[in-house]
């Protein structure tokens, strides 16, 4: 684990201080952590196990501990109630706390369960303090997107129509079956034409934050969409390629 605070990134949630609780057994990690988020403006507050940091999550006398906290760091390996089941019982409440893992399990296994059971960042001991910051603060910006406003119940562009509510997709008045994943990326398309997408965009979009795997998948699921709703899926009308850049629609 390293840290310097000479040179760290600057804090666009500065104006907007987070509460973040510490979860972590290892007395150094837990007290440098704290002080390095403190050093950057938040609010911190620490748990040596998985039972204060649930008390201070749910805590029966204190209803309003149920939001006092803007983001989590959990370690794996605690006594007693461990750091998984801590992330599912904070699920099981339906808190939408955002919450980073940190773990000295770091195989592939490993962190596909923590996110699995709820996470939205894993981070591997051991860790640069500059990078546990960046997530932090990556997580935060998420958490504080304003809600969406009311979506319409149809798009039209061209020849397609999609019926939001009735999760169906016309083609030249036939209707044409999508997955779920092809689905939700025409409806981003159509959303918003002509605006270019990275795969980025539409991995975090479509798959989650917490997608684990080849950012290819986007290519693929572009080329089973274009074969359903154009043409000439080798010519497309609709989903274009800009090389370097993503794919526009329109």
């Amino acid at each position: 684990m390293t840290r310097d605070r000479r040179d760290r990134y600057p804090n666009p949630l500065a104006m907007e201080p987070g509460h973040i609780l510490v979860v972590d057994d290892e007395d150094l990690i837990r007290e440098t952590v704290a002080l390095a988020l403190q050093d950057e403006g938040y609010a911190v507050s620490v748990a040596e196990n998985g039972t204060i940091a649930l008390d201070l999550l749910m805590n029966t006398q204190a209803p309003q501990a149920l939001t006092a906290f803007d983001l989590a760091i959990l370690d794996l390996m605690l006594p007693g109630v461990n750091g998984l089941d801590v992330c599912r019982m904070i699920r099981h409440q339906n808190l939408t706390l955002p919450i980073l893992i940190l773990s000295a399990r770091a195989s592939e296994t490993d962190r596909v369960v923590g996110l699995e059971v709820g996470a939205d960042d894993y981070l591997a001991k051991p860790f640069g303090m500059r990078e546990l910051i960046a997530r932090c603060r990556a997580l935060l910006r998420r958490s504080r997107r304003p809600a969406r406003e009311p979506e319409v119940s149809v798009l039209t562009y061209g020849d397609i129509t999609l019926l939001l509510n009735e999760l169906r997709v016309l083609v030249k008045d036939q209707e044409v079956a999508l997955s779920p994943k092809e689905f939700r990326i025409l409806e981003l398309f159509m959303g918003q034409p002509h605006r270019v997408w990275s795969r980025e965009d539409l991995i975090d979009q479509v798959w989650g934050t917490d997608f684990v795997g080849d950012r290819k998948t986007v290519d693929v699921h572009i080329r089973w969409l274009r074969e359903k709703i154009e043409v000439d899926p080798s010519h497309p009308q609709y989903i274009v390629t800009l090389r370097g850049f993503g794919y526009r629609f329109g």
